[in-house]
């Protein structure tokens, strides 16, 4: 299959930063080295109406951990304007994201760093946050200014306790409109209106459905991303999951999941055993195939590659369930920025949070890194370029509430087995009812592992 390679030019990066190796485990805490690049003026002429006020503030110097996988690039943009504009100077002190003991281990140390960028929902939780973040529930900028959604992925207890560290990303059908277009399809409401287009691309001897389970993980998204279903119909299905009391085999609705695998089989592209992620990014915007079951962070994979005139003729849905008026879109909420309760310098911190979550910063934000997602801010759309699927499609999810967010970030239960499982199903070699029963098996294993009462 054909690959086509476009430079992606980015901006220069403005901001000298100090990198220190994080303390956990045994490592010790190592020296790094020091990293400074060109600056340039980005976001000084942007709209500051809604940043705090911060005149006659004393210069202060916050630490921040990130795990040493993120890409900085926009953040070190924010934190030089945070810098000019309030006197706060970033250090920066990654830490290994390869083990999460690692994290444990810094914040037991009593030394973890002021700021700290790590995962929203079920994770989060299992760091027990209330001992090593602060609440923030009580400061009203940051409450007002934060979309439900995301607040409930870092929530526990009515205690609130990070601001999202960058945009959100859905799950869905990314699709090719011009097909779209040409075949005269309108975006589907349910799951039987979505077998029909399949169809009528398919008589057109079209590829309805792109397939890439060369890269095992993709497979997973039909089922990841209809989670939004379960939860319109069982609004308490993480909940009593978690508990043992719920399982996928005896929920129909659940079931309904993996059925929808079998469904789609006769519409994938022929290599969809082997196809790679890559080949499926490209399948799609060559308009080789027309619907693509995959999380929208694909919109910057297919930008890379191709620029901002091709990625805008891809479209989003939702995975439509089987009721056209409790549509809605799985949401994968970004990582969270929390305050560490060790901090002397909490004040200082939330001030930083308030700025990094105004429209200011965030401007600059995604001027450097465009938005696979809206971002969890209420009321805030980008002033730069945003790809169309984000702003014209999931936007509109948002805006009306038709959210939910992915299973694990509910629950940290998740079959380690969930790849294997869900190609088992679209290779036709288990129904969706017995790749219920399995996912539930695979899932009483890692509920044991974590302590949980579970029965099989």
């Amino acid at each position: 299959m054909k690959r086509k390679l476009v430079t992606l030019v980015m901006a220069s990066v403005i901001i000298t930063v100090t990198a220190l190796a994080g303390c956990g485990n045994d490592n010790g805490g190592n020296t790094g080295t020091v990293k400074t690049t060109e600056v340039t003026d980005k976001g000084k002429d942007t709209e500051k109406t809604d940043r705090p006020d911060t005149e006659n503030e004393e210069e202060v110097t916050l630490t921040v951990g990130y795990p040493t996988s993120f890409v900085p690039d926009a953040f070190e943009v924010v934190a030089e304007m945070a810098k000019e504009q309030m006197g706060i100077t970033i250090v920066a002190q990654p830490y290994s994201d390869a083990d999460e003991t690692t994290l444990r281990s810094l914040l037991a140390s009593g030394e973890a760093p002021d700021l700290i960028f790590y995962n929203s929902g079920s994770l989060m939780k299992r760091l027990n946050p209330s001992e090593y973040f602060i609440d923030i529930s009580t400061y009203e900028n940051l409450m007002n200014r934060m979309e439900d959604t995301f607040k409930s992925s870092v929530t526990v207890d009515k205690a609130v306790y990070g601001i999202p560290q960058s945009a959100s990303m859905g799950g869905g059908v990314l699709y090719n409109k011009e097909m779209y277009k040409k075949y005269g399809l309108k975006v589907p409401k349910t799951w039987d209106e979505f077998l029909q287009n399949c169809e009528v691309l398919k008589e057109a001897k079209e590829t309805a459905v792109i397939g890439t389970f060369g890269s095992s993980w993709t497979s997973q998204l039909v089922f990841l991303a209809d989670y939004y279903n379960i939860t319109a119909e069982e609004p308490d299905f993480s909940k009593e999951f978690e508990s043992g009391k719920a399982k996928y085999a005896t929920t129909p609705i659940a079931v309904r999941s993996f059925e929808k695998y079998a469904d789609i089989i006769p519409y994938y592209n022929e290599d969809y055993a082997v196809a790679t992620y890559d080949d499926g990014c490209v399948m799609l915007a060559e308009g080789e195939g027309c619907h693509y079951f995959m999380q929208t962070q694909a919109l910057s994979n297919i930008y890379s590659l191709y620029g901002k005139d091709v990625v805008d003729k891809i479209g989003f849905f939702a995975v439509p369930g089987d009721d056209a008026d409790k549509n809605g879109m799985t949401v994968w909420p970004p990582n969270a920025v929390y305050v560490s309760k060790d901090s002397d310098k909490i004040d200082a911190a939330v001030k930083f949070l308030e700025f990094y979550i105004s429209n200011e910063a965030l401007d600059a934000y995604s001027e450097i890194q465009l938005p696979t997602g809206p971002y969890s801010v209420v009321g805030y759309a980008s002033k730069g370029e945003a790809f169309k699927a984000v702003e014209e499609d999931m936007q509109a999810y948002f805006d009306e509430g038709r959210t939910a967010l992915a299973q694990e970030y509910e629950t940290p239960v998740k079959g380690p087995g969930c790849e294997s499982i869900c190609v088992e199903v679209a290779n036709g070699q288990v129904t969706g009812q017995e790749a219920a029963v399995k996912y539930d098996k695979d899932c009483y294993k890692q509920a044991v592992q974590l302590g949980l009462d579970w029965s099989e």
